[in-house]
């Protein structure tokens, strides 16, 4: 099964700023080792993250490249990969179709793997943004408590998404076990 990850918040500490050097990177504990496990199950990953601090000039594709490949090592040492990564540069403002919660990056994402569609698939982030893209491509909507999760979660109460079912999990350490177990999910008709 291919699932889908955003980045920050669910994968590596985030707490709303930018994330501007490889440094200030750094992994949620149990996220490195949830994703091997999900990989070693023999599981596709990919993420789809918005990343519009390099069209603000924060930092620019060189440093998040090496964020990138800084995860990739992390993972490879615990025999994980990640399989593709989407992600949009742009501003908020700019008018692409790739930003969350558009869904221009989970079209890139389904094209690498040459899939019709992503019916079946998961999409695992920490904000509305995350989960509405992934349900409007036909994912299983997926919410972490990490990140943003908990104020999203508070949302959600009031505005759900219109016919989404979210599964909840505190984080991508749970939602990873509760999944290989068999229990992560809630089906959306």
């Amino acid at each position: 099964m291919l699932i889908i990850l955003d980045r920050d918040g669910v994968i590596n500490e985030y707490d709303g700023g930018y994330i501007c050097s490889v440094d200030e990177w750094q992994p949620i504990p149990g996220s490195i080792e949830a994703v091997a496990r999900l990989c070693k199950a023999g599981h596709r990953i990919a993420i789809a993250t918005n990343q519009s601090g390099i069209a603000r000039g924060y930092y620019g594709t060189d440093v998040l490249d090496a964020m990138h490949e800084k995860l990739e090592r992390l993972l490879e040492t615990l025999g994980g990969c990640i399989s593709f990564i989407a992600y949009c540069p742009h501003h908020p403002d700019d008018g692409c179709g790739c930003r969350k919660p558009l869904t221009g990056l989970l079209e890139q994402i389904r094209d690498h793997f040459h899939l019709d569609a992503l019916k079946g698939s998961v999409m695992v982030g920490d904000s509305r943004k995350d989960l509405e893209a992934g349900f409007a491509e036909g994912c299983q909507p997926v919410l972490v408590r990490t990140g943003n999760g908990q104020d999203t979660e508070r949302h959600l109460k009031t505005h759900p998404i219109p016919g989404a079912c979210v599964a909840i999990h505190d984080n991508l350490s749970a939602f990873s076990d509760a999944f290989l177990s068999g229990s992560g999910l809630v089906k959306n008709e």
